[in-house]
């Protein structure tokens, strides 16, 4: 087995070496004058086994090439099997047509990296569990829930948790964590009335004297959190934080998280987490690399992937 990183998130990929117990191969990844990637595989792979760790975070569209270049390296160097693990998954908002003319980006970036050549994916909280059927080699969604779960159980009273949606189209994500930690589950109805804005309108379920736990997989802009925070005290929630797989909090969200009522948000380093996330006051980052990690080992041996999350 061979690991090789990209360099959308060098740390995860080193923590996930550390945990198999398998260098990094080396290889270099990087820029001519003109920005276009260069790639070079600087050891034998000829047979190999080779898992390319890559997020499609931002800068999305370079870090898709850089995994489509890794990949043409590894299939003209005769690996045996190329598996890309992408803790991220960048265009998965896009997976259907919301209006006229408008495209499947999703489907697109699915069907350039299978032919690239790679021969199996593995992932983790797909924004929406249809994506896996876009591709058209073997696709593994993995989930965050357990690593999320054992978290909340360490640090939050389990007689007074309860697990919030923050939309109605998360309900079964929400459902899923609440039956992990025996807590009920409430949900969060708003309405959006334009783009990268929400407004909150009602609260269903009973949430006074709770210590709510907002569940996504993504945060981005973070107004839908902010304002979920907000109506669940209004409520007569004790308290709020915020379990998000997905952290990728562009624009001004660090500072819009910072200023708002949430008393922690917890997101995992599928993204590699920048600067501003590293010292804002409410906002912690938990590992995913032992996940990752395990299913990485799992694969390589042909076992049970599935079974890590019975």
């Amino acid at each position: 087995m061979k690991l090789v990183a990209g360099n959308s998130n060098r740390p995860l990929a080193e923590a996930i070496s550390a945990y198999l117990n398998v260098p990094l191969a080396k290889a270099q990844v990087k820029r001519f004058a003109d920005m276009e990637v260069f790639v070079e595989i600087q050891e034998n792979v000829r047979g190999e086994d080779v898992f390319i760790i890559q997020s499609t975070s931002f800068p999305t569209n370079d870090h898709i090439m850089e995994l489509l270049i890794i990949t043409d390296a590894l299939r003209r160097a005769s690996a045996r099997r190329i598996t890309a693990v992408i803790p991220y998954f960048g265009y998965a908002r896009q997976d259907r047509k919301p209006a006229a003319r408008t495209p499947i980006s999703a489907k697109l970036v699915a069907n350039l990296i299978t032919h690239a050549g790679v021969d199996r994916v593995l992932t983790l909280d797909l924004h929406a569990g249809q994506i896996q059927g876009f591709f058209d080699i073997p696709t593994d969604n993995l989930f965050a829930a357990p690593t999320l779960a054992r978290d909340i159980k360490e640090r939050l009273d389990g007689g007074n948790r309860m697990v919030v949606s923050p939309d109605v189209g998360g309900v079964v994500r929400a459902r899923a964590l609440a039956k992990r930690i025996d807590a009920p589950l409430a949900i969060v109805d708003k309405r959006r009335e334009r783009p990268g804005e929400s407004e909150v309108m009602n609260i269903i379920g009973d949430v006074s004297g709770r210590s709510c736990i907002l569940v996504d997989d993504i945060v981005d802009s973070g107004g839908t959190l902010v304002n979920a925070a907000e109506a669940l005290l209004k409520n007569g929630a004790k308290e709020v934080y915020a379990y998000i797989t997905h952290g990728v909090l562009s624009g001004g969200a660090v500072s819009r998280i910072a200023s708002s009522k949430l008393k922690e948000l917890v997101i995992t380093d599928s993204i590699m987490p920048t600067e501003a996330v590293k010292v804002a006051h409410n906002i912690r980052v938990i590992s995913i690399a032992s996940l990752m990690g395990e299913a990485i080992g799992r694969t390589a041996t042909e076992s049970s992937v599935s079974s890590l999350f019975d």
